[in-house]
């Protein structure tokens, strides 16, 4: 820069590059090198002051030191940064998952899809989560979407188009009223057998029921074998699933699992065993060409209408392995089982998931921590108490 400009030293590859903030024509420019030691020039909008000149040659500055830097019209938008997260995530997920992560893209990003990369900040992710919040998206979804969001934006960081992720600072979502606890529902024990009565086809009479008293997947049942069924331990072994329109192995390392049947459903699995019209595929639920059933034919087909005439609340096909595990829950039945039945990682993920279905207000619980404290050393205090009844933890509207 000419002498008696704004001077400012900036490192450089080990050596050191003059940067300076001058006027030209009435505008502020701002001089300096970027990483690779080419030489840029900025012109600030007219009305900029010097301040806010030195505060942009600060931040140029900083991703230069960091070695993010690019030219404004070589930074790329969110879309296209999106679009290069799902070229490389492709080669490690299922092909469902990634039409997923596509459609999550192309649908609920519009409006920053054209922003730089670099100009997303922790605003423009909590203005994005605000806005969908308000248009009554339910809490989880969203939490989905933001989780998305993440992995673009954590992704560009790795690549060096940014050196900061702001969604991993922005503010999370909360429910807005208490007594919202999920976008799952949950049938009672009576509501269960209206579905089940309410089903005449023999076939999805024992899907249904197969679904509610196993916890299985939906794409487990569909992909389900007769020789998987064990006979003998009256359990069935999942090891493969059925999702659109192709063949998958379990989604994770804990879903190959056996699960445990009663005697009730084994009888009626039995008696469906020798109603089952032969397949190819040897499932257990074959369709009319002998395949696995398709997912919207089960659900608008069979489904929604059983529901419909079972005069039960409608509830999604997933939302029958919901009520599985709130029914061992609201039986007692240990978490680590419930867990193991269920296919998760860990009994945490089994309770981050259920946790808030178990009553809140448990007497009892607190009954037994004070007999088990005080009469063990003596106390005066519980002299002549009796003892308290043991009771099962409940799960709210399950009645076992």
């Amino acid at each position: 820069c000419e002498p008696g400009k704004t001077l400012k030293r900036s490192a450089f590859l080990g050596g050191l590059k003059m940067a300076c903030i001058r006027k030209r024509r009435g505008r502020w420019v701002l001089d300096y090198y970027d990483q690779r030691g080419i030489r840029r020039w900025k012109t600030m909008k007219a009305g900029t002051t010097k301040k806010k000149a030195r505060e942009k040659l600060s931040e140029i500055e900083k991703q230069i030191e960091h070695g993010t830097y690019r030219p404004d019209h070589q930074m790329p938008t969110f879309s296209e940064i999106g679009q290069d997260w799902l070229e490389h995530k492709r080669p490690n997920i299922r092909e469902s998952t990634w039409d997923m992560y596509d459609r999550v893209l192309r649908l609920h990003f519009e409006e920053i899809n054209q922003i730089k990369i670099n100009r997303i900040t922790i605003a423009t992710v909590e203005k994005f989560a605000t806005k969908r919040q308000s248009a009554g998206m339910n809490i989880n979804s969203l939490r989905k979407l933001l989780v998305t969001f993440n992995q673009v934006m954590a992704f560009a960081v790795r690549r060096r188009y940014i050196d900061y992720n702001p969604v991993r600072d922005a503010e999370r979502p909360r429910r807005q009223a208490e007594h919202e606890t999920g976008e799952f529902g949950i049938l009672s024990p009576t509501e269960i057998g209206s579905l089940l009565d309410a089903e005449k086809d023999p076939k999805y009479r024992m899907l249904f029921m197969l679904a509610a008293m196993s916890g299985a997947r939906q794409g487990e049942i569909l992909g389900l074998k007769w020789s998987e069924v064990d006979w003998e331990n009256k359990q069935i072994r999942i090891r493969r699933t059925f999702n659109s329109r192709k063949w998958y192995s379990p989604k994770s390392k804990a879903s190959f699992r056996e699960i445990d049947l009663g005697p009730v459903v084994m009888k009626e699995l039995k008696k469906w065993r020798l109603a089952c019209p032969p397949s190819e595929l040897d499932l257990v639920f074959p369709g009319e060409d002998g395949n696995p059933i398709e997912r919207t034919y089960l659900l608008k087909e069979k489904f929604y209408p059983a529901l419909t005439a079972a005069e039960v609340k409608h509830i999604r096909f997933h939302d029958l392995r919901h009520t599985f595990a709130s029914l061992l829950l609201s039986n007692g039945e240990n978490v680590k089982y419930v867990q193991k039945q269920m296919g998760h990682a860990s009994p945490t993920v089994t309770l981050n998931i259920y946790a808030h279905l178990m009553e809140r207000v448990n007497q009892e619980a607190a009954k037994r921590l004070e007999n088990a404290v005080f009469r063990s050393t003596g106390s005066k205090i519980v002299a002549g108490a009796g003892p308290s009844k043991v009771t099962r933890p409940r799960i709210q509207g399950v009645t076992p």
